[in-house]
């Protein structure tokens, strides 16, 4: 590799100054590299945190420079360059950073400078709030509207999640696949999880662990009232459909990887489905996948 483009998070302490010492050593070493600190949301914005018009054409690895959250956003936000990216860790633990803090950075440089490293494709999920009507179509599943236009449809690397939005009150839904009725739940909410985000909202609600090279997706309650409650693992081909039962003066949203929210009442469906788009990150260290867990969770 040879045209690289930094991301920074200013929020963590060090980010900026590691970008600089970064772009001094890959230019040193005859590399193009380019970049900007993570910009602040901007209301009505068509990206997060990263505007994609701003990344040269002929950029080949993205570097971000913070957390888990920072090589997210810069995921979601670039989606459509289809980029490689690799993460450095300025926080905590970080699953999904190849270098911690304080790790020496040349080797890191080094191997990406001689193409020294694998792709690993992650995949993604899109969800949609689509109007339907109460009558119910063959199946079970309440029949969409036909008059309801377009549905927007938003992209997650980690997890989609239903959630009440301002009340400490339960929520009751029913949860489909592929046009019929699974179940229906008493709960805090619902995490619809990627191999990849097994490791974070899903890991903390009672979710399993998955690798991260797996097809599937994996449902979680959030403080499911019943002691039957548990996750289910469903085939990656399987398109999920979540209908809240209405209840007065109750809001809830749907959340695109802790970040984008969409309101969601008694009129629509939560529609998600694996995304065509996906993420591929830069692996550089030759250890497997249950070795690198137990180190991270030996630290939590």
């Amino acid at each position: 590799m040879k045209y690289f483009y930094l991301i920074a998070n200013p929020s963590k302490n060090g980010a900026v100054q590691v970008a600089g010492q970064i772009t001094r050593y890959l230019r040193s070493r005859g590399a193009v590299c380019e970049g900007s600190a993570q910009e602040k949301r901007r209301e009505g914005s068509a990206y997060g945190y990263t505007d994609k018009r701003k990344i040269p054409p002929r950029t080949q690895c993205v570097i971000t420079l913070g957390g888990d959250g920072t090589l997210i956003q810069a995921a979601r936000d670039l989606v459509d360059l289809q980029i490689s990216m690799i993460g450095v860790n300025m926080g905590t633990l970080g699953y999904l950073t190849q270098i911690a803090q304080g790790e020496a950075l040349p080797p890191m440089l080094d191997a990406l400078l001689e193409d020294n490293f694998r792709l690993e494709r992650r995949m993604m999920l899109e969800g949609a709030v689509v109007r339907v009507e109460d009558r119910q179509a063959e199946g079970g599943q309440p029949k969409e509207q036909e008059k309801a236009g377009p549905a927007r449809w938003e992209i997650a690397l980690n997890d989609i999640v239903l959630t009440r939005k301002d009340v400490m009150q339960v929520l009751k839904f029913q949860v489909y696949v592929n046009g019929g009725l699974l179940t229906e739940y008493t709960a805090d909410g619902m995490i619809v999880a990627t191999p990849t985000g097994s490791t974070a909202y899903n890991l903390s609600a009672g979710g399993p662990i998955v690798a991260p090279g797996a097809e599937l997706i994996v449902l979680t309650p959030i403080c499911a009232h019943s002691v039957h409650s548990r996750s289910i693992v469903l085939s990656h081909k399987d398109e999920i459909g979540i209908r809240v039962l209405e209840n007065v003066g109750q809001k809830q949203m749907a959340v695109f990887d802790g970040d984008h929210m969409m309101d969601l009442d008694g009129s629509g469906m939560l529609k998600i489905r694996e995304s065509k788009r996906n993420t591929t990150l830069i692996q550089l260290k030759n250890v497997p996948f249950l070795v690198n867990i137990r180190e991270k969770l030996a630290r939590v």
